[in-house]
């Protein structure tokens, strides 16, 4: 299995729909746009599809460059191209940004067909369930009655769940990674903290700060980088950084002494350079209110007892905002209901993150379970 073959330069394509999406929320959008890309071919009988779903900061960019001087490839482009576990030479693989993102789908930044102006906070708070419905929209736009498997790790996982559920005959293998049946008290306090940082910004103007020209940089520098510190181990981050000062001794001041600190403020920078504020609010709102299980009087085995797919689910050691105990959850849920799983807990240092890492049992485990994917589309 070869890492190092990428699936080149590729152009991402908006997909206008031209029909009403009716959100959970009970408002409707008049129209909307999503923006993919896609990666392989879709053989004759539309059977090869395999649906990317990305996590909270994640979009469409999934694999490849979109030009030769590109710096850096799609977020998950060690797992996803020719010869890798999810080979483009055997699947044709969409990725998508979903909506209420900032990479080119409909949300803050795209023009409110009713006003004529940028939609900023009056973009709908969407859900998981609506990500899924308007996913289906995209299918049925491709022709792609079911989809081979879906991926996601994080919040992506969490939208290959509800796949199962909401359309059980529309997936044949789901991938739920490093993800969890529903957000822990603790995951939640965690969002509402980021979410306060960019709220109480002076520059927020109540979420239309495009408008007055500012933007909340400060709380959503603020949001990244505490989210960050969750999505990594102490062990892996104590390897990296340790106590390691940038200069000779302390300053005795508030300014970056320890490498850590510059780590996590470049992070941040980064974060504010390319992410729009009013989706963060949007994503971990949406992570907020997954539960899948609160519709079947919280048992998650009855939401699942319908469920036509077979599972793949990993976790990893370090994991501690999605940790291995949420992923079991799923898979001990999954066996009451009698449907067929497998499951691996990868040892790693790297915490939530490592779902993104070339972690080697964690990438072999991927591609021999593709391997089987590719067989069940050829039976």
């Amino acid at each position: 299995m070869s890492q190092s073959a990428s699936v080149g330069i590729v152009t991402p394509q908006k997909i206008p729909f031209e029909m009403p999406l009716v959100l959970e929320n009970g408002k409707t959008l008049p129209r909307f746009d999503l923006m993919i890309e896609t990666y392989g071919e879709l053989n004759a009988e539309k059977n090869n599809a395999v649906l990317i779903c990305h996590a909270l900061s994640g979009n469409h960019h999934v694999a490849g460059r979109h030009s030769a001087e590109d710096k850096y490839a799609g977020w998950w482009d060690n797992m996803v191209g020719p010869g890798k576990p999810i080979d483009t030479e055997r699947f044709f693989v969409v990725g998508l940004n979903n909506l209420g993102g900032c990479d080119g789908s409909s949300g803050p930044l795209s023009i409110n067909p009713e006003t004529g102006r940028e939609y900023g906070a009056d973009f709908p708070v969407v859900t998981v369930k609506d990500w899924v419905k308007s996913q289906a929209a995209l299918a049925d736009y491709l022709g792609i009655v079911q989809w081979a498997a879906i991926v996601g790790g994080s919040l992506g996982g969490m939208q290959a769940l509800q796949w199962t559920i909401s359309y059980p005959e529309r997936v044949r293998h789901a991938l739920v990674i490093a993800s969890a049946p529903k957000l822990s008290t603790q995951n939640i306090a965690f969002n509402d903290v980021a979410r306060q940082a960019i709220l109480t910004d002076p520059d927020f103007n109540e979420g239309h700060y495009r408008s007055h020209n500012t933007v909340p940089a400060r709380g959503l520098r603020i949001a990244r980088m505490m989210g960050h510190i969750t999505y990594l181990a102490e062990d892996g981050l104590g390897k990296k950084f340790g106590r390691d000062l940038r200069s000779n001794g302390y300053q005795y001041g508030y300014g970056v002494e320890f490498e850590v600190e510059s780590y996590l403020r470049y992070q941040g920078d980064k974060f504010v350079g390319r992410f729009d504020a009013n989706t963060y609010l949007l994503m971990t709102k949406a992570l907020d209110y997954f539960d899948p299980a609160a519709d079947f009087g919280d048992s998650l085995t009855r939401a699942l007892q319908n469920v036509k797919a077979k599972f793949f689910v990993a976790s990893f050691s370090t994991d501690w905002r999605f940790s291995p105990a949420r992923s079991k959850e799923l898979v001990k849920a999954l066996i009451a209901a009698h449907k067929p799983v497998q499951y691996i807990e990868v040892k790693s240092n790297h915490g939530h993150d490592a779902f993104l890492m070339e972690d080697e049992a964690y990438m072999r485990a991927v591609a021999v379970y593709m391997n089987n994917v590719d067989k069940d589309c050829r039976s």
